[in-house]
């Protein structure tokens, strides 16, 4: 623990000798005071997720046509890392999540979800895992661990957020590539969150293996387009939400072997203004409620658990970028219970794609453009 708050202190000395590198701050009211955003990076062609490398080597960030960059302490992008794999860069294809291994201080991986061409022009989503060069300049040897099959997108509804638990397992929320009943099938991979070993492997613990004609990877089914994947940090449970159609983003606590209701249970209807075919209502017999509910949809992507001690008045909270809505959400926690809700940032006009508590205690989100920027979000002090 003492070696944690170390490496946060030196993280943030860090940040705050660059912060004249940073654009802004901005500040904007907010009911727990006024919220700072500076702009650390841009140029950033639709970034679509981060992660933190150990001090001082700053962040990885993906490109969704299929560029990493590394985000140094001083806001410089890095020229595209080597070694990325091939993706298919179509519609909301392409390069999306990345996660280090829990272990990334021994083994330097780095795990990225993808994209990835098939037959017949479509598509799906990919996992897999290489090594960071020691001198950061490409990801090396990388394998792919995971493969959604079978391959059914044309450009949509990927999900794709990657995340680990503290026992060993790797968490793919997935999207259902907008063929709705896929879903419901066990049989298929579109619609579900799996889980696997970090080198592919499936737990025998796994809730359908075993079973004849499902797939032994899943852990929860019924799923839309998830693109949001988080461990609460007090309960120890994998958290995820999904873009309903119009209406209806929810969050959900997935559970293993339960059917999260999609396409059966929907508060959403189709875009075309008429109900989903499939659907008997905002419940159906077998199915798990959603644990949140927008009937409005934001277009709910990416989320962060805030437990840093830098901002107190921001514990216990859960933070969710929205791109339709332009915000950040925040989702005030009592237990699991979502006792208040909080929409921030709406006066900047961001589409805001990922959120991630940063080792110093700030919030830093990425924006959701052909010129997508990476934004630092704290509070003034009282």
């Amino acid at each position: 623990m003492l070696r944690n708050a170390r490496r946060a202190f030196l993280y943030s000395v860090v940040l705050a000798c660059s912060a004249q590198a940073f654009a802004g701050p901005e500040s904007f009211d907010s009911e727990q005071g006024r919220v700072t955003v500076a702009t650390v990076a841009e140029g950033l062609e639709h970034p679509w997720a981060l992660a933190f490398l150990p001090e001082p080597a700053g962040m990885l960030v993906t490109e969704r046509p299929g560029r990493l960059r590394i985000v140094d302490s001083q806001g410089r992008l890095s020229k595209p890392l080597d070694g990325i794999p091939e993706v298919y860069a179509r519609g909301q294809g392409g390069l999306l999540d990345v996660r280090l291994s829990p272990d990334f201080q021994q083994d330097r991986l780095v795990y990225l979800s993808y994209a990835e061409a098939g037959e017949g022009g479509k598509a799906g989503t990919a996992v897999g895992r290489g090594r960071l060069a020691d001198d950061n300049s490409g990801i090396e040897d990388f394998r792919v661990i995971f493969r959604q099959q079978p391959k059914l997108s044309t450009g949509v509804h990927f999900g794709s957020r990657l995340a680990f638990d503290g026992e060993g397992h790797l968490f793919i929320a997935l999207g259902e590539n907008n063929q709705r009943p896929t879903a419901q099938d066990l049989g298929k991979l579109q619609g579900k969150v799996v889980r696997i070993y970090p080198d592919g492997r499936v737990p025998d613990d796994n809730p359908f293996a075993g079973t004849a004609e499902a797939r032994p990877e899943i852990w929860s089914y019924g799923h839309r387009n998830q693109q949001g994947a988080a461990f609460n940090p007090w309960s120890g449970r994998l958290w995820t939400h999904e873009h309903g159609p119009r209406g209806g983003d929810e969050v959900n606590i997935p559970q293993p072997g339960r059917n999260y209701g999609w396409p059966l249970a929907t508060h959403g209807i189709d875009y075309s203004g008429r109900p989903i075919p499939e659907a008997k209502g905002k419940s159906a017999e077998g199915t798990e409620p959603p644990h949140y509910v927008w009937e409005r949809s934001p277009a709910i992507s990416g989320m962060a658990f805030y437990n840093a001690d830098r901002f107190p008045a921001w514990q216990h909270n859960l933070f969710i970028g929205a791109l339709v809505d332009q915000s950040l959400i925040r989702l005030q926690l009592d237990g699991d219970r979502v006792a208040h809700e909080e929409r921030l940032l709406k006066s900047l006009g961001e589409r805001i794609r990922d959120v991630r508590q940063g080792p110093d205690g700030y919030l830093y989100l990425l924006t959701d453009s052909p010129s997508g920027k990476l934004l630092r979000v704290g509070l003034e002090a009282p």
